[in-house]
């Protein structure tokens, strides 16, 4: 099973308002956004995770601003090895308050295959070129990869309060919280639970990938296997239904006509006239059974999977519609969110999009218990990290 270690943590100074240095993760971020954030606070994390340049390397030029930083006292490394305790408090799609809390360490950085740190869906080809420059030029963790436990009663373990580092309340209205945990028999009761369990990466299946590449150029450049790039920064909580919050990821359809759509998907669904999609069509999804098929031109319709037409796939919508499409010529994008799905279908070149269900906690625990793996992009995790709460330094130079 994988090492789970405390470090010593980098962070902003405490009157550093974090509100205004955090930011959601990088990739859920568009140009737009890096710049208000940048334009923000001079010390915004973006300067480092998002990095442009006006002249010469972009990666040297975040590097240069993280060791500024750090020279300047923005950022105050831990005088001792720590964890963090992540909260969020959120309302979550059914209205029901949500209290999350999952634990910020160093996790081990196991080979592909190995075991103990498994992924839980197939990955789709991705350019990881910037973040494993990124991660060369400044040899720090600067997000953390997202992490599931099967650790019966982590939990637990996380409830009770640590030194509260801050809080922010995001656009969505979740508040997420940070607590420094420094008592040594806690830190020794957390990191034994989770090192007794396989922990299934949840999100940042990318940003894992790209630590094991780090740790190896890192082993072959030091001739070591004791640096801290053994090692990458990761939240974890508990695998189970109180801790998680997972929404769907919907298809967005190109290369390929509604018509045709339609026509490829009717032996395997009965195909149902519905209404325009609404406020109520995902909780209609659930009661029905059924999929939702949109046209560019808002033309609904429910599909009710056959079930004698997928013996033998799992129940999982993603595993439907891949199983289906599987001999048709086609194009598929992912969007999360019905509004973003609809805003995308009206102004992009997608032909339709096919809206489904969210996977059960039950199933991803199955994937995790048979080291099975799902279709790409059959989960969303929610509410995303901010990033900027904790930075950690590999020191391998």
């Amino acid at each position: 099973m994988p090492r789970f270690e405390p470090f010593q943590a980098l962070r902003y100074r405490r009157n550093i308002e974090l509100h205004d240095v955090c930011s959601p993760p990088y990739d859920v971020l568009s140009d737009a956004d890096r710049l208000a954030l940048a334009t923000r606070h001079e010390d915004n994390i973006v300067h480092i995770d998002m990095p442009v340049s006006a002249a010469g390397n972009a990666y040297e030029h975040a590097a240069s601003i993280l060791n500024q930083w750090i020279s300047d006292g923005v950022l105050v490394r831990d005088e001792t090895p720590s964890f963090t305790l992540y909260r969020m408090r959120f309302t979550d799609s059914t209205g029901k308050p949500r209290n999350v809390v999952g634990v910020i360490g160093a996790l081990e950085v196991v080979d592909e295959g190995a075991g103990g740190v498994l992924p839980h869906e197939r990955t789709t080809p991705k350019a990881k070129t910037d973040r494993l420059e990124l991660t060369r030029a400044t040899d720090a963790n600067l997000s953390p990869v997202w992490g599931l436990s099967l650790a019966e009663g982590l939990s637990a373990l996380l409830t009770a309060p640590a030194e509260l580092l801050g809080e922010i309340t995001d656009d969505l209205g979740v508040v997420h919280s940070v607590e420094r945990v420094t008592d040594t028999n806690r830190i020794t009761q957390i990191s034994a639970a989770i090192t007794a369990h396989p922990v299934v990466i949840a999100d940042g299946h990318h940003r894992y990938a790209i630590s094991r590449t780090y740790r190896d150029e890192t082993r072959e450049r030091t001739n070591s296997k004791s640096t801290g790039a053994e090692l990458t920064m990761t939240y974890i909580n508990e695998l189970i239904d109180e801790q998680l919050s997972v929404a769907a990821i919907h298809r967005l359809y190109e290369g390929i006509t509604y018509k045709q759509l339609a026509a490829a998907l009717s032996p395997f669904f009965t195909i149902n006239d519905a209404d325009s999609v609404g406020p109520t069509t995902l909780s209609q999804m659930n009661e029905r059974g059924s999929l939702c098929l949109v046209a560019k031109t808002g033309r609904t319709h429910w599909l009710t999977p056959i079930a004698e037409r997928f013996t033998g796939v799992r129940n999982l919508d993603s595993a439907y519609l891949e199983h289906a499409l599987s001999s048709v010529q086609h194009e598929v994008r992912y969007q999360h969110g019905v509004t973003e799905v609809q805003h995308e279908l009206q102004t992009s070149d997608a032909t339709a999009a096919i809206l489904i269900r969210p996977v059960s906690v039950a199933e991803i625990q199955r994937t995790a218990n048979e080291g099975l793996l799902m279709p790409p992009k059959s989960t969303f995790f929610s509410p995303k990290l901010r990033t900027g709460f904790v930075l950690r330094e590999m020191k391998t130079r």
